[in-house]
């Protein structure tokens, strides 16, 4: 029998205003995202932030094994005094994201619910390759909290009729929570009822995880380390949020590529005026990139086109990046500025940008049993952590 995805509702912890005010000011964005310059900030927010439970770094500072156990104690601290407290019943939890994006007014539907999870390859699959270092700092920490304080966001090529009902027979009325992030993204979420067709739809059904890979490996193995000493249990599932991509169309934002090296190589290509005419004449499905490098005391740009098939990432790396000699390191930058401000300071020789993806030429790619490197999808928005936590 092939293996399906099981999509079922379960009763998870939300903050409660009563106890914690602003609720905004409790969330923050995943964990990945925020910088070690911002964290002091997100925690002066709250003293309920969830950041004091899923970032356990501080800056210039080495995880210890207390921190986890620090994080574990709060957020039960918080369960006990009611900050979070559970809905009562197994539900779906609606969320939408209304953002601006290219001068547009657009918005990101779906439905955070708890799916059972698989090994790699069956009907949950991966697009991009993972590294062992965040993994076992995720695992460290799900050991402590035994919960899942954000949802792996994955996509599924529709369209979704179930979902689409769903959804739209909660947003008719007020969001039972709404969140206005430090981006301007608008959060909102609705409680709904069990939906046995939205269930039974998925069944069918293939996920593409969009962000979250290292999380899906680390309830992988959190899995297994716990099948050994209590066998199944709330483990054997984990928090997901489900866009419907072809309905919702999410929109890829690049992450750039910031190179130290001790040469500079021959880049193909043509020198053009400025970033900004860098970033406006990328586009995915030319496969054309562009550089940012220092020559002669100036910093210079460049945009160039590389063989191959789209994503414009991946043939960045199989045409380019991949074969560079005496590359010292490789950083993942989704801001182009400062990816550019890297290169004028002296901190790297090397900028290489690239164009937002299409979930297609993503999927595509899958489909033929291959992978992207490390880091090369952004989905926005993204989802936010703390917005809803699910107990183990």
């Amino acid at each position: 029998m092939p293996l399906v995805p099981t999509v079922s509702p379960f009763d998870g912890l939300l903050f409660d205003p009563a106890v914690v005010g602003d609720v905004g000011a409790a969330t923050a964005p995943p964990y990945d995202v925020i910088l070690a310059d911002e964290l002091s900030r997100f925690q002066q927010a709250s003293p309920h932030s969830i950041t004091r439970v899923d970032l356990t770094f501080r800056d210039g500072e080495s995880t210890t094994p207390d921190q986890y156990t620090r994080a574990g104690r709060i957020l039960r601290g918080w369960i006990d005094e009611g900050a979070l407290a559970p809905v009562g019943r197994p539900v779906f939890f609606v969320q939408e994201m209304r953002f601006s994006y290219r001068g547009e007014e657009r918005a990101i539907r779906g439905v955070i619910a708890e799916v059972e999870l698989h090994p790699w390859g069956g009907p949950i699959i991966p697009h991009e390759r993972t590294m062992p270092g965040p993994i076992e700092d995720r695992l460290s920490l799900m050991r402590t909290t035994h919960a899942n304080v954000s949802p792996i966001y994955s996509v599924v090529a529709g369209p979704a009729a179930p979902q689409t009902e769903l959804i739209g027979r909660a947003v008719v009325r007020e969001p039972d929570l709404e969140v206005l992030d430090e981006r301007g993204v608008l959060h909102r979420l609705w409680v709904e009822d069990d939906s046995p067709a939205l269930s039974a739809w998925y069944a069918e059904q293939t996920l593409l995880i969009a962000d979250g890979h290292h999380r899906y490996q680390t309830a992988l193995n959190y899995r297994e380390e716990m099948h050994e000493s209590h066998g199944p249990g709330p483990w054997d599932s984990v928090m997901m949020l489900l866009v419907d991509a072809t309905t919702e169309d999410p929109p890829i934002l690049p992450i750039h590529r910031v190179v130290s090296t001790g040469s500079l190589p021959e880049l193909p290509g043509h020198l053009v005026r400025d970033l900004g005419e860098v970033l406006a004449t990328l586009v995915e499905d030319d496969l054309r990139f562009g550089a940012a490098f220092m020559r002669d005391g100036d910093l210079h740009h460049l945009i160039g086109r590389l063989e191959g098939e789209p994503p414009t990432v991946r043939a960045l790396h199989t045409n380019l990046l991949d074969d560079l000699p005496d590359v010292k390191e490789v950083r993942f930058v989704p801001d182009a500025v400062v990816a550019e401000d890297a290169v004028r300071h002296g901190d790297a020789q090397l900028a290489l940008f690239l164009p937002p993806a299409r979930v297609a030429n993503v999927r595509a790619v899958i489909d033929r049993g291959e992978r992207l490197p490390q880091k090369s999808t952004y989905f926005w928005p993204k989802a936010r952590t703390g917005l809803v936590v699910r107990p183990l």
